[in-house]
């Protein structure tokens, strides 16, 4: 990636999530929604704590420029981007809970259990979840019903037993269990590649595109979301904690297999660079249009933090 397309990628980054930024600020107010009694103060504090505090906004990204190939970036786009933005910080404020990860710090600030208490954070990652599945099938999210419909669908088996929650679960009793690189790779492509992989495959969606337009922006999602994870374990491993803004150095601590501790650093740099090729192989029929998606692909792979 030369510095011209890292420039013109990292103002696209910050455009995008500035866009989601103002969204997910309007989406979580106090007021209630039609067919809403009230929106409880706490809760909606500890929600807006567990989503506006920074962040990269990368899955988010995904969504609005897949849905740009197919020149539908408009206002649908960025509503399911919001709500897939829902779904993974409602993943975050609970896998930092006590009984999963146990982290004090997430993007350099306090947890939403340590900010308020572990039953609050339970709610408000429990009403992010909800509040996702309200803004896609919402009238707001201006789109044909049977669209709304298969996002609705693709986000729910995305995110539940078969995708991030099973992965999550298999995380878990990877640390009783160590399991084999096959079950890291299914570990892993559940806890964190089936949301980057809805998010790439939704803009065909939104679009309507072609099954074979959907399929292909869901195989390079997977590419990413492997890269993504091998990356996350090798700074695990490599970086310091004000670098990442939460605890590093835990998976090792515990024992849990990575393919980065089966393997080691270098055939993890170097599975790494084979996964960018495949991502933006996977791309090349959309030409100059699909840059900022090779370019996420790159960051993603290449990323300190």
């Amino acid at each position: 990636m030369t510095n011209d397309d890292e420039m013109a990628f990292e103002m696209a980054l910050i455009r995008r999530a500035a866009a989601v930024e103002v969204l997910l600020r309007r989406l979580l107010d106090d007021r209630p929604l039609t067919g809403e009694i009230a929106r409880p103060g706490r809760l909606m504090v500890a929600m807006r704590h567990g989503v506006l505090n920074g962040g990269k906004r990368l899955r988010p990204f995904l969504v609005m420029e897949s849905a740009a190939l197919f020149s539908a970036d408009g206002e649908a786009a960025l509503r399911v981007a919001a709500a897939l933005e829902c779904v993974h910080c409602y993943s975050l404020i609970h896998d930092d809970l006590p009984a999963m990860d146990d982290d004090d710090l997430r993007r350099g600030q306090p947890t939403v259990h340590k900010a308020f208490d572990e039953a609050t954070a339970i709610l408000a990652g429990d009403a992010l979840l909800t509040l996702a599945f309200d803004i896609i099938a919402g009238e707001a999210t201006v789109l044909p019903a049977e669209r709304r419909a298969a996002l609705v669908l693709a986000l729910a088996r995305a995110a539940g037993a078969g995708g991030m929650v099973g992965g999550q679960t298999l995380d878990l009793e990877a640390e009783r269990t160590p399991p084999d690189e096959a079950g890291i790779i299914r570990l892993q492509a559940m806890k964190t590649g089936a949301l980057i992989r809805f998010a790439c495959e939704a803009g065909a969606i939104i679009a309507g595109a072609p099954a074979e337009d959907r399929e292909r922006l869901a195989e390079f999602g997977s590419a990413v979301g492997l890269a993504f994870q091998l990356a996350d374990d090798l700074l695990d491993l490599t970086a310091d904690a004000s670098q990442m803004g939460k605890a590093t150095g835990k998976d090792a601590a515990a024992g849990k297999a990575t393919l980065v501790a089966l393997h080691g650093t270098n055939w993890a740099r170097s599975q790494l660079h084979g996964l960018v090729e495949q991502a933006h192989t996977l791309l090349e029929p959309y030409g100059e249009q699909a840059a900022l998606l090779k370019a996420a692909a790159t960051f993603v792979a290449t990323r300190n933090n």
